[in-house]
């Protein structure tokens, strides 16, 4: 009885996104529409999406997983630190609304030149074939544990379920989506902690039943660890499509500042959640009050759907897996459109089919999405190494070469292609260097060392291969090598 109404929750849930999607779909009539919701997000569902995107499964089973493992209290700052991104970033977002294009290396693209467009649409688009997989392991993790059944067959019903809602309605249909989905998050995590704290017996128990050192804020992880993914989180989000669209796609620049500073509120208050149900999860191991071999028979990424189907009653379990469920699918959405977005948009219409028509690109955009969630597929059920290293990864090489043309292009007229695609290589080989072949630059993590390199370039590369004209320009579609205005507003924004 109590797995079948937890199966009727999940089911429930997975049917209500279906909907959302095909009602989307209704208000598709154009790209615009389709990529960026006809650029109409108001300042709650651009905060919902915003956060929705970035809480995926590492922040919720890989958070768990972390402060259960090595990193206790300090697992809570690799959400802490995506709030602190956003807060940043609320600085930048009125550029980025103001250039009125569609996706990143469409910037790129009339900035600095259809080559930089190519290799940032190559670099930035292939991590979202890896950051679409790690959601998928975390959604098939769930589905698994709650259903028994293979692994496999859980990884093909999450993406099946993700793509065909995200191909029907675009951004709006994922923007609406998260917006629901940050609250099935949110609240499904909470109510769990209750539970979970009856069942071991209490704060005090949980106290008593982990090391001291679980409670450091900063000795698990470490300080230099710490502000790594700070810096990484605001270099990877500042360029990264899924998150960049949002601001794209805001109503209009007011928007897009409070939208970033109510999501950046939503990582302040959610950050402590999914690390407590770690902690706890530990203490109830160690009090022996449920045999650790139940919890971790899966590995370490199950220890949370694991406990709750051990211990907690069937609804509130239920709430847990449609709030966790919720997490790692709204950031596969995002992921999928994101990955879709740049093939269609800066591969397909400038190199393959420059004259192709508004429905042809979102037809190539919805294709490129099932493509990509195949080749994830792939991808997640290859993986057997931990949630949260699969994103670090793919955030730090998408951020390490796109993250200084992209920021400082709108702020220095200098800025030419040879700069830009020095920043881009450079960066991107310091990471390939270092986590692909192990190279190791005084023990700090890759993304320090490759943004030094990224910047050196471009200043270097800028000066060396100077513009022609210096401006802030960007050149139309129709000639990239003829900059023409973009429209400016007001250069003040207030909250």
């Amino acid at each position: 009885m109590g797995n079948a109404v937890v199966t009727f929750i999940m089911v429930l849930y997975m049917a209500f996104m279906l909907y959302i999607g095909w009602r989307s779909s209704k208000k598709i009539k154009n790209t615009d529409d389709f990529l960026l919701a006809g650029r109409n997000l108001g300042v709650f569902v651009l905060a919902g999406t915003l956060a929705a995107t970035e809480i995926g499964g590492s922040s919720c089973l890989g958070v768990v997983e972390q402060a259960y493992g090595e990193w206790g209290m300090s697992a809570m700052w690799y959400l802490v630190s995506k709030g602190i991104c956003f807060v940043i970033l609320a600085l930048f977002c009125v550029k980025f609304r103001r250039a009125k294009v569609r996706t990143v290396p469409e910037y790129y693209r009339r900035r600095y030149g259809r080559k930089a467009g190519l290799i940032t649409a190559i670099v930035m688009g292939l991590p979202f074939i890896n950051l679409t997989a790690g959601q998928v392991v975390a959604s098939a993790a769930i589905i698994s544990v709650l259903l028994g059944v293979d692994y496999t067959l859980s990884i093909i019903i999450v993406a099946i379920i993700v793509t065909v809602y995200s191909v029907m309605g675009g951004l709006w249909s994922v923007s609406i989506t998260d917006t629901v989905q940050v609250l099935f998050i949110v609240v499904g995590m909470v109510i769990a902690i209750p539970f979970a704290l009856q069942n071991v017996g209490g704060w005090g128990n949980v106290v008593s039943n982990v090391p001291p050192e679980v409670f450091s804020l900063t000795g698990g992880m470490g300080v230099m660890s710490i502000i790594s993914l700070v810096v990484m989180y605001t270099a990877s989000f500042a360029v990264g499509q899924e998150a960049v669209s949002r601001y794209y796609a805001a109503k209009d620049e007011k928007t897009a500042i409070r939208g970033s500073i109510v999501a950046a509120a939503i990582y302040f208050i959610f950050a402590l959640i999914p690390t407590l149900l770690g902690i706890i999860t530990l203490a109830t191991v160690n009090a022996g009050q449920i045999d650790a071999s139940l919890i971790l028979q899966d590995g370490a990424k199950y220890a949370l759907p694991n406990l709750a189907m051990q211990t907690m009653p069937p609804v509130i379990t239920g709430l847990l897996f449609a709030g966790i469920i919720s997490a790692t699918m709204s950031s596969a959405d995002s992921n999928l459109l994101g990955g879709g977005s740049i093939f269609a948009n800066d591969i397909y219409k400038v190199y393959i089919k420059p004259d192709a028509s508004s429905e042809e690109t979102v037809k190539v955009t919805r294709i490129s999405m099932i493509v990509i969630c195949i080749l994830s597929m792939f991808f997640a059920y290859k993986n057997d190494g931990p949630i949260v290293e699969i994103f670090v990864a793919a955030f730090t090489l998408r951020a390490a070469g796109a993250f200084v043309p992209y920021i400082l292009g709108h702020y220095w007229k200098k800025a030419s292609a040879a700069g830009s695609i020095a920043s881009i290589i450079g960066g991107s080989v310091v990471v390939i260097a270092m986590d692909w072949f192990g190279l190791n630059l005084w023990n700090l993590d890759p993304i320090i060392p490759a943004l030094i390199v990224s910047t050196v370039a471009f200043f270097l590369f800028s000066y060396l291969f100077p513009v022609k004209q210096e401006t802030l320009e960007l050149a139309s579609e129709d000639d990239p090598n003829a900059p023409a205005p973009i429209s400016i507003s007001p250069d003040t924004a207030v909250l």
